[in-house]
């Protein structure tokens, strides 16, 4: 098994449905990933511990997820130089705009990667990190190079089959 070089991580095991969609994306590329429950408000130690060390483990990109409050993806990008790349969770209360505002908000000096609410931003957030990963890998380019090309081919099939 590869060591991971993406590590996501999640506030809580109820994020783990939109998670599944970074997941899918990874593993379509074959990124070696890891994934963690870590609480910015629970477990705030653990967090500034985590991100302090990921780097030394070989981790190049953190995606986190949260919702609500939000302040995971915020107090891993404080404690490291990595890309930090965050998940806004959708919320029963606000519908996940309290989890984009407080994502997005962060303050000069520490910046954070911010993916739309939900699933649609899972997914995309495991994209823009392959994309990351891609700029010094030659393989893992070519694969995201081959994977807009499908994603355009199936924007002309759709143009093909419009009937006028």
């Amino acid at each position: 098994m590869k060591k991971p070089i993406v590590s996501i991580v999640i506030g809580s095991d109820s994020d783990l449905p939109t998670i599944r969609e970074t997941e899918k994306i990874l593993k379509k590329f074959e990124i070696a990933y890891e994934l963690k429950i870590l609480s910015a408000h629970r477990s705030p130690k653990k967090v500034s511990e985590f991100a302090s060390n990921a780097a030394k483990r070989g981790i190049k990109i953190i995606i986190a997820a949260a919702g609500g409050a939000a302040a995971l993806a915020g107090a891993i990008a404080a404690h490291t130089t990595l890309p930090v790349i965050g998940i806004p969770i959708e919320t029963k209360t606000l519908k996940g705009l309290d989890s984009l505002l407080s994502t997005v908000q962060m303050p000069s000096g520490v910046p954070l990667g911010c993916m739309a609410i939900g699933k649609t931003g899972a997914k995309n957030a495991a994209i823009f990190a392959v994309q990351i990963l891609g700029i010094s890998d030659e393989e893992i380019n070519k694969r995201i190079q081959i994977y807009k090309r499908e994603l355009r081919k199936k924007v002309e099939q759709k143009n093909k089959s419009i009937k006028t």
